[in-house]
């Protein structure tokens, strides 16, 4: 298997693909790279000259960004929706902020360029959210501890049918996802598993911010959803109980 390793949105992308497909790989790299890059300067807030650090900064309107600027805010809002507001694209402050929809864009853009190369398996990890192909491989993937990055809690195998895992919480940033939610416990990690990674992680978002209402909204649209409130009980529906291969500490609960 080949590893690529680099960094782009301030953390970590690693790429494998399978050693009798390395011919294809260099260009197919330099495209995922390419892909990335782009998104990330045009929707990082952390680059000053950034379309949207610039509408941040009031120096444009948000009618004048570029077509697939707005498309990306469009869907964002529609997911707001979707989620019953516990995923949203405005920091508190008012700020649009695309950062919760546009690394999963990233990652679903390298793997169409794989694709485009005739890569047609592969594993790409970008921070944690992973997408996966290949129609006779499995991909074996550890679930971290919500607090603890140094432990994993469970390990699930993707496939083609389950081929996006993604994770939202508190443990490496601390509290910066905005709660929709102030009652009862919070949730300080959620995973969850379907076929867009997309998808997955929105919703990953939507259930920190939107605790077991939004578990349970997640799991009602076949989606495998494990989540830890601060009480660092285990709460794992059906789904992705029949996934997990080797949990390492009992499931405490179900929805």
């Amino acid at each position: 298997m080949t590893v690529d390793v680099w960094e782009a949105m301030g953390t970590v992308v690693s790429l494998r693909i399978p050693d009798n497909l390395a011919d294809s790989r260099g260009t197919a790299v330099e495209g995922v790279k390419n892909v990335i890059d782009a998104l990330e300067r045009e929707y990082s807030l952390y680059i000053d000259d950034s379309p949207i650090s610039q509408l941040a900064r009031g120096e444009v309107t948000l009618e004048s960004m570029s077509a697939d600027f707005r498309d990306t805010y469009a869907r964002a809002i529609e997911w707001r929706n979707d989620t019953g507001g516990a995923f949203t694209p405005h920091r508190g402050d008012g700020v649009i902020d695309l950062s919760g929809i546009v690394k999963a864009d990233a990652i679903a853009a390298g793997g169409v360029v794989l694709r485009a190369h005739g890569i047609a398996e592969f594993s790409l990890n970008f921070g944690g959210d992973i997408i996966v192909a290949g129609d006779d491989r499995t991909w074996p993937v550890a679930i971290g501890h919500p607090t603890n990055s140094a432990e994993t809690v469970a390990t699930v195998e993707l496939t083609t049918t389950w081929s996006a895992i993604a994770t939202s919480g508190t443990g490496d940033r601390g509290e910066h996802i905005w709660r929709s939610v102030s009652t009862g416990s919070k949730i300080v990690g959620a995973t969850v598993i379907g076929n867009d990674i997309v998808v997955c992680d929105v919703w990953a978002t939507a259930i920190v911010s939107g605790g077991h209402d939004a578990a349970t909204s997640a799991s009602q649209r076949g989606l495998a959803v494990i989540y830890f409130d601060d009480s660092l009980t285990m709460n794992a529906n059906q789904l992705m109980q029949n996934l997990i291969l080797e949990p390492t500490e009992p499931l405490k609960s179900a929805f």
